[in-house]
């Protein structure tokens, strides 16, 4: 995939755009004369003065632009609101303007007329004349704004319903984590329930454009996404959004027995009156479109996919390479790279094979494994702020709804509530809790997510997400996880499970570009396969089905991981002896989550540095 980044620095283009305005007032020779006048002492004070007001006002008017995005995207609906502020009215937030983020035309073309007044005010400002903080937010800001435009127009490609990572699979568990601080957290989280079957009607109506569009689901699509409706369908007997909220109604103070009896008794019938209902909607309602999906093949099957999945994946990625054919080129040489090490590693220590089936990590609690991390990390990671961390295990009413662990941000206004719960269901029983808790926890999300709330000043990229590198940054440290000196396993088998942890991750990141972007059917998927397994035939139809489903969720995860494994390998082989893992890492934990191809521009400066 691609072999030349875009190494051009930013901050070198800062530099001469700032010495551009500092001197390109200033009067010059004349071509044919060398007796000019040098300008006076107070001229040069003068445009001094000038260009300090003129940087000055820039950065005021970026700051203000920053605020009003920023007030924007956290006031838009109830729900986000909760989870990115804990005091909202710090912030003089009284109320949200929708209880879900609506999925409506309106809601289309407002976002794309916002898009534009965003690309109007940045356009308005020189970055040059900005701090450098300021400076970095309107590059992020820019390369944000032009992959967005890669969607536009492409409304009718928004699925917000899959299998797994569909709005109605993760609303619930979304709503059984809603922490009740107060009475009106109680009272916000009622009238979420009582919404949401408004809120699944307004998807429904968003489908139904989508199938008379001819851009609808297949119909085994569709059959796994009721499927994952009828989860929800709430059994009498156990139901665990019932025994969620008692158990975080519990710790509401100040309320009375009675206040407790009375919430429970409308969570109760908000639930039987809404919340069921609204599944039950979306089961028929998606029922009665079966048929409407013709399409046989991924992303590309559809008039215009192969640009909306163009779109999906650098938004998804934020990655540098410039086309999908060079990222598909790279991902590929990065699967055999990875291969071949672990062929090096065999051939060298065959019995390596014996100790993967059994092999066994010094830890294998999670509040021991986060402990040892956290001190075996301290080499190759700056230490963090002071920071507080709960491990739940997840309700097991939950435990077959949820994945085998997941971290819950915390706000931005308080960075100390970071939990990560543990799914301790047997199904998982035979899987290694070190690299999951070093993915969700440290080094992992509450580790990066922690420093970065830390160390940023700006509340706007507080809340901007870019999954390459969140997603690429958790899977880059837990394939190190595999290598840390003092984690109990032998080094040479470390390293053969973490170059295996790549390799698979590569595997599902290829099959996603090779369907959705390529055109690949279950044939050709069954092939690739069998490069890596010996019975590929049932694994290459879930296969098919998990990417069609999904297209350009696994992206994230190994495109980012790529990135940073990309710069780690050009910073070790141009530093040499100079480089250091602390110091690279904090390189990459102060620029924070943004697209790498501005990441990129600031590495190469950062090398430049490294290397004086």
């Amino acid at each position: 995939m691609h072999q030349e980044k875009r190494r051009f620095s930013g901050l070198w283009l800062a530099i001469l755009l700032t010495a551009a305005v500092l001197t390109g007032c200033l009067p010059r020779p004349a071509a044919d004369t060398a007796t000019t006048a040098a300008p006076y002492p107070e001229e040069i004070a003068a445009q001094y003065e000038t260009d300090q007001e003129d940087g000055h006002q820039a950065s005021q008017q970026f700051a203000k632009l920053e605020q009003e995005i920023f007030l924007r995207e956290v006031q838009n609906d109830q729900l986000d609101l909760h989870y990115l502020l804990k005091n909202p009215e710090q912030y003089g937030i009284t109320q949200t303007e929708h209880l879900y983020s609506p999925i409506t035309e309106e809601a289309f073309a407002e976002s794309d007329a916002l898009r534009q007044e965003m690309k109007a005010g940045l356009a308005a400002i020189d970055p040059a004349l900005l701090s450098e903080d300021q400076r970095l937010t309107y590059r992020i800001l820019d390369s944000f704004l032009r992959t967005e435009d890669l969607g536009s127009g492409l409304d009718l490609y928004v699925q917000p319903l899959a299998p797994t990572i569909g709005i109605q699979a993760q609303l619930p568990i979304l709503l059984c984590e809603y922490t009740l601080r107060d009475k009106q957290d109680v009272e916000d989280y009622l009238a979420l329930l009582d919404g949401l079957d408004d809120y699944y009607e307004e998807i429904l109506a968003h489908e139904q454009r989508i199938a008379d569009a001819g851009l609808m689901l297949s119909d085994t699509s569709i059959d796994h996404v009721i499927e994952s409706c009828e989860s929800y369908l709430l059994i009498p007997g156990d139901n665990f959004m019932l025994d969620s909220f008692e158990e975080r109604l519990a710790d509401v103070p100040g309320l009375t027995e009675e206040e407790k009896t009375a919430y429970q008794e409308r969570n109760a019938a908000a639930l039987d009156q809404s919340f069921v209902p609204a599944y039950q909607r979306l089961i028929d309602g998606m029922t009665a479109l079966k048929g409407t999906g013709t399409n046989p093949k991924g992303m590309c099957g559809y008039p215009d996919g192969k640009a909306y999945y163009t779109y999906l994946v650098y938004s998804a990625t934020g990655t540098s390479y410039q086309s999908i054919d060079d990222l598909m080129i790279a991902v590929e040489q990065s699967i055999q790279s990875s291969l071949l090490e672990t062929s090096a590693i065999l051939r060298e220590r065959p019995e390596l094979t014996e100790q993967v089936a059994a092999l066994s990590f010094s830890q294998t609690e999670p509040e021991a494994i986060l402990k040892e991390l956290e001190s075996l990390c301290a080499a190759d990671f700056p230490a963090l702020p002071q920071c507080s961390y709960t491990l739940k295990n997840v309700p097991e009413s939950l435990e077959l709804s949820l994945s085998p662990a997941f971290y819950l941000k915390s706000p931005i206004d308080d960075p100390a509530e970071n939990i990560i719960y543990i799914n301790r269901n047997p199904m998982y029983a035979e899987d290694s809790l070190y690299p999951t808790v070093a993915h969700e926890g440290y080094p992992g999300h509450l580790y990066q997510n922690v420093y970065f709330t830390n160390h940023s000043t700006s509340n706007l990229r507080k809340i901007l997400s870019f999954p390459g590198y969140s997603e690429g940054w958790a899977s880059y440290v837990e394939s190190l996880s595999y290598t840390l000196e003092g984690n109990g396993l032998d080094p040479d088998l470390g390293r053969l499970l973490s170059a295996n942890s790549m390799a698979t991750l590569g595997i599902h990141a290829y099959l996603d570009l090779a369907v959705n972007y390529s055109g690949w059917e279950t044939g050709e998927v069954q092939e690739f396969l069998s490069q890596f397994y010996q019975e590929p035939e049932d694994l290459a139809n879930a296969m098919f089905e998990v990417m069609i489903e999904n297209p350009a969720n696994y992206l994230s995860y190994f495109v980012g991981a790529l990135e940073f494994r990309n710069m780690r390998q050009i910073a070790v082989e141009e530093l040499g002896p100079k480089f250091n893992a602390k110091e690279f890492h904090r390189f990459l934990l102060d620029i924070g989550p943004a697209p790498f191809d501005v990441i990129q521009a600031y590495f190469s400066t950062w090398l430049i540095q490294q290397k004086l």
